[in-house]
């Protein structure tokens, strides 16, 4: 049994090592400078980087290379001014959704980008500070200034978060607490959008870098490629409509974008499929590929069975229960945390079980258990009693014992006894899928 858990544990690094690889190989990337997007998820363009003076035109190619583009994830320090305009005016006219991902940031001039968004949400730090500038333009600053608040009104952005940014220096960032994000509104759903108009602001040239001075030219945004529709009290959105605006961040946070893996552990029950792979990697994999309907799995790391299912994919992560020789991965999404330790009652059936063996007395009743008809019936309840720390299951005449204490075992034919102990559970590894 040592040499299966080593073997298990040493199977770790190959785990992580197939299933990074799987991953990449599901996933065919396409970049236009900080903006990306995979060919498995076209409906998300991912900023990542610094805004630079080619990000506009960068942008641009993205979603014409992804023309069914609806949410935007941002993660992003700020940068070039005028470039951050011109994108948030793109989000803004073609009415895409915006979306700082956990333990992502979008400071400074990102932040433009992720107030356009019809739909936004922050779970991530949002950032904000006064324009930055080298060149001591007072008039093309102030000119600068009006430009971004006349943008900023027309994604309906609250006052004070426009007079928190301009009363934080350049030189410090001011970033929203949770309770700030609540009271401004600063996370809002499609439905929540105001109508707007069809006229396109006139947006600042500027030098390339952050927070550059603008300059005498002025740029006019492109006119959408759908023209807005005004809605009017006496005609609400649609089931339909509405649902297209609320889904895209719900829909992104709810897809997997991390795996929690244990060993020693069996997410047991649940099953929608079991195949025979070659390893834990590749039962990953076949999680993976079911797009959704797999939420979790565990792999048979037991090098004697040669035949059978080994992989058995999930629809839930169901109840947790120990097994040496079990990996089990639970597929988490944007909106899980990470899972904290779990301590279980648990009877391995590789270590704990023993064959034509009888654990006389301590009976917790003097009834076998009528529920359990079976030995994995009876080790099952077991567990789930909180008073029982042993079992003994008669085979000939199927009754189950449940036991309150371990008295000496004894030869007994055609019995199977077991014995509980405490065990806790804690993630070997977290594996992000992006």
């Amino acid at each position: 049994m040592r040499k299966v858990l080593s073997s298990a544990l040493h199977g770790i690094a190959a785990l992580l090592a197939g299933v990074t690889m799987a991953v990449s190989a599901l996933a065919a990337e396409n970049a236009f400078g900080p903006f990306t997007f995979d060919d498995t998820k076209p409906d998300v363009i991912s900023l990542n980087g610094e805004i630079d003076a080619g990000s506009a035109l960068n942008f641009r190619r993205a979603l014409q290379a992804a023309p069914n583009a609806k949410l935007v994830t941002l993660n992003s320090i700020g940068g070039n001014v005028q470039m951050a305009l011109l994108i948030a005016d793109d989000i803004h006219q073609r009415k895409l959704a915006t979306y700082i991902p956990k333990d992502s940031r979008c400071f400074s001039s990102c932040s433009y980008i992720f107030l356009a968004g019809i739909e936004r949400k922050a779970d991530g730090q949002l950032g904000v500070h006064q324009i930055s500038s080298d060149a001591p333009d007072l008039v093309g600053a102030q000119l600068a200034i009006s430009d971004i608040i006349d943008l900023l009104n027309r994604f309906d952005t609250p006052v004070e978060v426009m007079s928190v940014m301009f009363k934080t220096p350049p030189n410090d960032m001011h970033i929203f607490t949770a309770d700030e994000i609540e009271r401004y509104k600063l996370n809002r759903t499609g439905t929540e959008q105001q109508p707007t108009t069809a006229a396109a602001p006139v947006l600042p040239s500027t030098a390339p870098g952050t927070g550059g001075a603008p300059t005498s030219t002025q740029i006019t945004a492109p006119p959408s490629q759908t023209p807005p529709v005004t809605a009017t009290a006496s005609t609400p959105p649609t089931s339909q409509e509405t649902q297209a605006l609320v889904s895209p961040i719900e829909e992104f946070t709810k897809r997997p974008n991390r795996i929690a893996i244990y060993t020693g552990m069996d997410l047991f029950g649940d099953d929608i499929s079991s195949t025979r792979v070659v390893d834990a990697a590749a039962c990953a994999l076949s999680c993976l590929l079911t797009k959704g309907e797999c939420k979790a799995f565990t792999f048979n790391a037991d090098p004697k069975i040669k035949r059978g299912p080994n992989c058995f994919l999930k629809s839930s992560a169901g109840r947790a229960d120990g097994n040496s020789v079990a990996f089990s991965g639970r597929f988490l999404s944007a909106a899980d945390a990470d899972p904290s330790a779990i301590t279980l009652g648990t009877i391995d059936p590789k270590s704990a079980l023993f064959d034509n063996v009888d654990l006389p007395g301590g009976d917790l009743s003097h009834f076998p258990d009528r529920a359990a008809k079976t030995p994995l019936d009876c080790r099952l309840a077991c567990i789930d009693e909180a008073q029982c720390v042993a079992f003994t299951y008669l085979k000939k005449k199927k009754e189950c014992w449940l036991k309150g204490f371990i008295g000496t075992p004894i030869f007994g034919q055609d019995m199977v006894s077991g014995m509980k102990k405490l065990q806790t559970f804690s993630p070997a590894k977290i594996i992000s899928l992006n």
